[in-house]
């Protein structure tokens, strides 16, 4: 899992580790990851690792659907319109970060300025330059971090 960090602790990762297992016994399908690892680097020894996880066979009702995991967990669903998937994915009480992974450029920028997000990431996730402001809608986040304001603040 070349590039993957760390949970930043073990609780975290047990959380993240516990959000799987709830998922499985909900119904959903671990198509890959999911597990604690060690790294083979022993710089990296100590740390808290684990697996990207993807998850299908997910409902909108689960816990790794509805909740805020932080942690490198990914649930798949289902969709059949644009307007039908934005309604989902604007049915939380978060509003931390979305992305869209579409190949028509046009889809993602109409379905990103419709989803309830501090940010939307088009075609990647959680990538961006530190100085960029950073922040969630609704239950989520702290306002805005990072960029001029804040520092000023």
């Amino acid at each position: 899992v070349h590039g993957m960090g760390a949970l930043i602790t073990k609780p975290q990762l047990e959380k993240v580790l516990g959000f799987v297992s709830q998922a499985k016994k909900e119904g959903a399908r671990v198509l890959c990851g999911g597990e604690p690892f060690v790294p083979t680097d022993p710089k990296l020894k100590g740390g808290y690792f684990m697996s990207p996880c993807i998850l299908d066979n997910c409902r909108d009702d689960m816990a790794c659907v509805k909740e805020e995991i932080f942690g490198p967990v990914m649930s798949v669903l289902p969709f059949d319109t644009e307007e039908e998937v934005i309604r989902r994915a604007n049915n939380t009480t978060f509003g931390l970060a979305s992305g869209v992974f579409t190949r028509d450029i046009s889809r993602a920028h109409r379905v990103a300025e419709n989803l309830g997000t501090g940010t939307c990431f088009i075609n990647n996730y959680n990538i961006s330059p530190v100085e960029v402001p950073f922040g969630g809608y609704k239950m989520s986040g702290f306002g805005r971090e990072n960029g001029q304001v804040t520092i000023e603040y």
